[in-house]
């Protein structure tokens, strides 16, 4: 199954070219092309299929769609490789922390990012 999932844009930066974001899916954070929606900037939501940011979305919104996916338990583990974080306030508590040194390391780009 396929799925398109609300996340917050974090951070936005260039890789070879093309405008790249990490996104927050509450709890869960992935590298993510803009390329199909190069109005977003930090701190927008999106929806992200494949990887590709196809459209950008409402906060409230997002905070719904994302409850839902929670309650529907492995269908986002399919798609993210891991579950979401149970509970509202995961995306916000998350979303502040300072990037890891592994991606600070490699110019921004997580290396484990979309795996």
């Amino acid at each position: 199954m396929c799925l398109g999932i609300p996340g917050r844009i974090v951070d936005v930066y260039d890789h070879a070219g093309l405008r790249m974001a990490t996104v927050d899916f509450g709890g869960v954070r992935r590298e993510v092309c803009l390329a199909y929606t190069p109005e977003a900037d930090e701190g927008v939501y999106v929806i992200v299929h494949v990887g590709f940011a196809i459209t950008t979305v409402d906060e409230a919104e997002a905070r719904r769609t994302l409850e839902v996916l929670r309650e529907m338990g492995g269908a986002v583990e399919g798609e993210l490789g891991e579950p979401l974080p149970a509970g509202p306030g995961g995306e916000r508590d998350r979303a502040e922390r300072p990037r890891s040194d592994a991606r600070a390391a490699h110019g921004g780009a997580d290396p484990g990012a979309g795996r």
